[in-house]
């Protein structure tokens, strides 16, 4: 492959705070995990310990090859109850990314990844009307503490989520109609709530979810612009290839249109969109058209299709017209021998982008250690690294040890290069 990658261009493996630090016992997830009939599999508990083992977790990562670390903020933690803030907690993700800067890592810190406080779930979630400004405030006082070791900033990990979920059945539960959904009734007991209210980011697919979302992103960039005009600042979104076959193509059309085109219209004028493909998702006349009769399937029986990442940044370019990050990319497979060829392929097409003078910022591959997967519990593995969760030991697997060189070879060649 030629090096068509940029001098600067970050090289970075990713996790999320709730998914690998462990307790994080304020937040609504692990609310939710607890509660009959719940939509997760099972609790998240100690997780993979990340929250202890950050420093020998961010070691290895760099000295596998990699430049960058993306890593989430927790919300819960550092605003437990509202309007109390931990010194503490901010202290912890003070240290994770001193640890970044010390290995040489450029650390992409995002400022929200799915989780938020229990107590925002209980005064109206993501479509309350003070969510925007609370969760500003909260950006507001994670910068005055560690604003000034911050690489990248992504303010909602892909807020388009839920109109994905919904397309496949999943949710999208109008607020009048959640008091029948057991998991919904249960969570507006136990919090003294209307069920109506009930609207946790990753499950918020309403017209109002969209709002409070795009407002939320907006507050939280003025805010952190307000620190550092310097720093690039975006989202992240979950971008699948949205596909047709005949009779699906008004199905895919509208899906394409509520999950991808309006997110990268409204990322107009951001520093950097950051695009999280996995592969692509086709509609039929029936909608979700199941995965072709001798593909190779991951973990959750989806098609096996690295050629999708290309095809999203390459819509992510043409209708949002600035910068692409790819923040997320990877594959849930026991056999490492797929997820290397996968990655293979994605960052071909990475470097075909970058050919055809698409301005990409970096690659970084989902996920840093096999962990906890929201409603799939800890059985996907979508890791470079796996871990035993009995031990806690780290062992990285060949995927990681290629994409770990290809990103040192060619962050050499490039720094190489004559100026």
């Amino acid at each position: 492959m030629t090096n068509q990658f940029p001098q600067d261009f970050l090289w970075g493996v990713a996790t999320a705070g709730h998914q690998v630090e462990g307790n994080n016992v304020n937040s609504d997830t692990w609310f939710l995990e607890q509660l009959p009939g719940s939509m997760f599999s099972e609790p998240s508990g100690d997780a993979v310990d990340h929250y202890h083992r950050y420093r020998e977790d961010i070691a290895l990562i760099a000295e596998l090859g990699f430049t960058s670390y993306r890593f989430s903020l927790e919300w819960a933690r550092i605003e437990p109850a509202e309007g109390q803030f931990s010194v503490a907690a901010l202290d912890h993700y003070k240290r994770v990314l001193e640890a970044c800067v010390e290995h040489g890592l450029t650390p992409v810190v995002t400022f929200h990844h799915f989780a938020s406080p229990l107590w925002l779930l209980q005064s109206g979630g993501w479509e309350g009307a003070r969510t925007a400004e609370l969760f500003a405030r909260y950006c507001d006082r994670a910068m005055t503490h560690l604003g000034h070791l911050i690489g990248v900033a992504c303010t909602l990990n892909e807020p388009n989520l839920p109109w994905l979920l919904e397309s496949f059945g999943i949710g999208g539960e109008a607020p009048e109609n959640r008091g029948s959904v057991p998991v919904w009734a249960a969570a507006a007991e136990r919090l003294g709530v209307d069920p109506s209210s009930v609207a946790p980011f990753q499950f918020c697919s309403t017209e109002a979810g969209f709002a409070v979302k795009l407002a939320s992103h907006q507050a939280a960039t003025a805010v952190i612009k307000a620190h550092r005009p310097d720093l690039r600042v975006g989202w992240t979104l979950a971008n699948s290839d949205i596909q047709s076959i005949p009779g699906g193509e008004a199905i895919a059309d509208k899906v394409r249109r509520d999950v991808n085109e309006r997110f990268l219209e409204a990322s107009r004028g951001d520093d950097f969109v950051g695009i999280q493909t996995y592969g692509r998702t086709v509609y039929g006349p029936e909608g979700h058209a199941p995965a072709p009769d001798g593909v190779e399937t991951n973990q959750m029986g989806e098609e096996i299709y690295p050629q999708g990442l290309e095809a999203t940044i390459r819509e992510a370019a043409r209708i949002a017209g600035i910068p692409v990050i790819v923040t997320e990319n990877g594959l849930a497979t026991e056999d490492d021998t797929q997820r290397l060829a996968y990655l293979q392929t994605a960052v071909e097409g990475v470097a075909s982008c970058l050919a055809d003078g698409i301005e990409v910022g970096g690659y970084i591959a989902w996920t840093a250690f096999d962990n906890y997967e929201w409603v799939f519990g800890y059985r996907p593995k979508f890791g470079l690294i796996a871990v035993d969760r009995t031990t806690q030991e780290r062992t990285p697997k060949e995927s990681a040890h290629w994409l770990g060189s290809f990103a040192r070879e060619h962050a050499a060649s490039q720094v190489a290069q004559p100026a």
